[in-house]
């Protein structure tokens, strides 16, 4: 029995990620930063760092994002997925479906760029995002099935499938499955390493409602 996502958005379930917490030890030591200063410009608890460098806790899909912003690298990266050489084809049965706290997703792009291209599943419900997410550089989505809510600034948009959105990641934003089936979509951002990277505000924002 899954006992649901820890209150911090990370995950218990030890054996859904586990080449992260090594990766995570070894990207920290290359940046030379210490443990301290990681978890500050993550802006986490170096208690909670240490957990999740010793797989005592697994991170949550949008804090796998925010991780691999603060060290100036890929989420694939961070699973121990990079490919000594750089291949410009993403094939269909490349590497398989990941999860984590609920979030599904795939990679489409490759490994080492500038973007990080991601195939995502988003559940229904309120989930590990709903905080209000801030970091430097930019983001794009697509829908591709189901209905997704993104909350951008003080306003509010429902995507149908088709629709797409791109903004300047310094705006806050965090989004969400409005349809019962959870949404899927296409999701590229851009990596930019930053003393800002992975910055997380709680709370929503208030909200004006567009279609």
């Amino acid at each position: 029995m899954n006992p649901g996502p820890a209150p911090d958005g990370s995950d218990d379930t030890a054996d859904e990620l586990p080449a992260v917490a090594p990766q995570l030890r070894e990207l920290r030591r290359r940046a030379g930063l210490t443990l301290e200063a990681a978890a500050a410009r993550a802006r986490l608890s170096p208690a909670h760092l240490s957990r999740l460098e010793t797989g005592r806790r697994q991170p949550s899909l949008p804090l796998l994002l925010g991780l691999a912003r603060t060290y100036g690298t890929t989420v694939s990266e961070l699973l121990g997925e990079t490919s000594p050489v750089a291949d410009p084809i993403v094939r269909a049965g490349g590497p398989g479906a990941r999860e984590a706290d609920g979030w599904t997703y795939w990679q489409a792009g490759g490994a080492g760029r500038g973007m990080q291209a991601l195939r995502v599943h988003v559940p229904y419900g309120r989930g590990p995002d709903e905080l209000v997410r801030v970091h430097p550089g930019e983001e794009w989505l697509y829908v591709l099935q189901g209905r997704l809510r993104l909350h951008l600034g003080e306003a509010e948009y429902l995507l149908e499938p088709g629709d797409s959105a791109h903004f300047d990641s310094l705006t806050p934003h965090r989004i969400g499955a409005a349809s019962s089936g959870g949404a899927d979509l296409l999701f590229v951002h851009t990596l930019l390493q930053s003393s800002l990277a992975g910055l997380c505000l709680g709370g929503a924002p208030t909200t004006t409602h567009h279609r």
